[in-house]
């Protein structure tokens, strides 16, 4: 456990450590996008970390689904753990996404969300899931009936992550569509495609950290349970 908890610290502070870095490279030193593509072109330097952080948060759903299913299928303490980390850690990288996108928004479309677009509009109602899925577990009791109902919620929220990631292709109003792929149509240089994909790898060893402490975090609450049931039993006896 003790071995856990070191290496998610090492892997968050290191994380943390170098995303700073990259962050300042984004604001300082990364190629600029073509003026005519953009309103604002200084603007798209956000989406360093806009981008990342929306692709943390699908694989923080992608976990979510894995946690609720081994919870519906074998009633598994592990399934249960992944998946309270991974509604923390689907808040927190949404609430980043929902930050971060409305900033570039009010720059390059001068409104900060369109209500007209799918992608914002499913991206947003992720995030109000993942937000849903936290608060009820702090607020509701720890049953077999209220992990039924939240895995169930969940299993929706993660329906959404393919109809957001391909909204875009679908029906684009505003939102770009999938830079790394149209690069070319979208104006973004292969440095800039080479850099977002390095801002995510980045992201991925601050999203490995998270999971580590989460979970170690998830599984020393679960012991402690079991130790208080196991006192009240025995006192009862």
């Amino acid at each position: 456990m003790r071995g856990q908890e070191s290496l998610g610290v090492k892997l968050t502070l290191f994380g943390v450590s170098v995303a700073t870095v990259a962050a300042l490279y984004a604001l300082f030193a990364a190629p600029s996008v073509n003026a005519e593509a953009f309103t604002a072109p200084d603007a798209y330097r956000i989406l360093y970390f806009h981008v990342p952080f929306a692709w943390s948060s699908f694989l923080s759903f992608a976990m979510l689904f894995i946690g609720a299913v081994m919870w519906y299928i074998k009633r598994s303490e592990v399934g249960w753990i992944w998946f309270q980390t991974a509604s923390d850690l689907g808040l927190i990288f949404g609430l980043g996404v929902v930050t971060s996108g409305p900033i570039w928004g009010s720059a390059e479309w001068g409104t900060p969300w369109d209500w007209g677009d799918l992608r914002l509009n499913t991206f947003g109602l992720l995030t109000a899931v993942a937000m849903f899925l936290v608060l009820s577990r702090r607020s509701q009791p720890d049953t077999p009936a209220t992990r039924d109902t939240l895995s169930a919620i969940g299993l929706f929220g993660f329906a959404l992550v393919p109809i957001t990631a391909l909204a875009t292709t679908w029906y684009q109003e505003r939102h770009p569509g999938v830079l790394v792929i149209e690069s070319e149509d979208s104006g973004l240089d292969p440095e800039i495609k080479t850099l977002l994909l390095l801002s995510f790898f980045i992201f991925c060893i601050i999203f490995a950290g998270f999971v580590r402490l989460s979970n170690h975090r998830y599984r020393l609450a679960a012991q402690l349970e079991q130790l208080k049931s196991d006192l009240d039993k025995g006192a009862i006896q």
